[in-house]
């Protein structure tokens, strides 16, 4: 088995967990926990909750009263969300759409969400069903990755792949993921959808680990990006992966390794 193969060799939800969360998505995920609980909500609901990073982080510092509803629309994901999870009678786990919420009007005080809407297929409509079910004065608190440029590893991942593949580069990282940056086009989606006070903050923070081939693995193999690799050339994939670990590791080293990312993270009332 290849190295390449042996990092990702579990579920998706779990390899998920193991590589993509702690190299991006776990100091967001403190920050998240950390403004939604200054906002003192009783009823919150968590959209596009993954496999629970926000859950973990968040659930902690819920007053004891509280109702947390976790939702996902990807059921594995939810489920390991859930295993991943002490018990807590405070939360319900339920498969959702962001798109056609199953909840009543004016249900929560707090919808939270980390990192989904840059996979909204409607986001204008996604935040009018937040609004929705948010009652009157209720928050949106969600974040957003920066323009590619802005976070280090997935722009070498990027710019590596483009010389593997320079006839048809594979740009599903600049596309998707960081492709809703605009922070004028958020707020204007956020003010069609109804929301006041909108607040867009850009915050900074380090990706670590413990060599150039972890960013490199979970970028190429544990996200879409490995459909489009192996959509241009079958039987590519550890390659692909191997190139852009060296490119990685000639940037940065061959040792523990560290780059910026950067995110938005937005608040809006209801």
């Amino acid at each position: 088995m290849l190295d390449s193969d042996k990092l990702f060799s579990g579920s998706i939800p779990e390899n998920y967990d193991r590589y993509m969360v702690p190299l991006i998505f776990v100091q967001y995920a403190a920050d998240i926990a950390m403004r939604a609980a200054t906002l003192s909500p009783m009823a919150v609901l968590e959209i596009a909750a993954g496999t629970g990073a926000v859950t973990r982080a968040l659930a902690p510092k819920l007053p004891s009263d509280a109702r947390y509803v976790v939702t996902d629309l990807n059921q594995p994901m939810l489920d390991y969300a859930a295993s991943q999870q002490p018990p807590d009678g405070r939360i319900r786990w339920r498969q959702a759409d962001a798109m056609a919420l199953p909840f009543d009007d004016a249900t929560f005080d707090l919808v939270c969400c980390q990192f989904g809407a840059m996979f909204f297929p409607d986001r204008p409509a996604a935040y009018r069903e937040a609004r929705r079910v948010l009652k009157p004065g209720g928050h949106l608190l969600f974040n957003v990755w920066d323009r590619i440029e802005e976070n280090v590893f997935a722009d070498d991942v990027t710019n590596a792949l483009a010389k593997l593949f320079p006839n048809d580069p594979p740009r599903f990282l600049a596309r998707t993921p960081h492709g809703y940056h605009d922070k004028a086009l958020i707020r204007s989606h956020l003010e069609s959808a109804g929301f006041a006070e909108v607040v867009i903050e850009t915050r900074a923070e380090m990706s670590r680990a413990s060599s150039a081939r972890i960013p490199a693995v979970a970028c190429c193999q544990g996200t879409v990006l490995r459909s489009e690799i192996e959509a241009r050339e079958p039987g590519k994939l550890a390659a692909a992966t191997d190139y852009a670990a060296s490119a990685l590791a000639e940037r940065h080293g061959n040792g523990e390794v560290a780059a910026k990312i950067q995110a938005h993270v937005i608040l809006a009332v209801a």
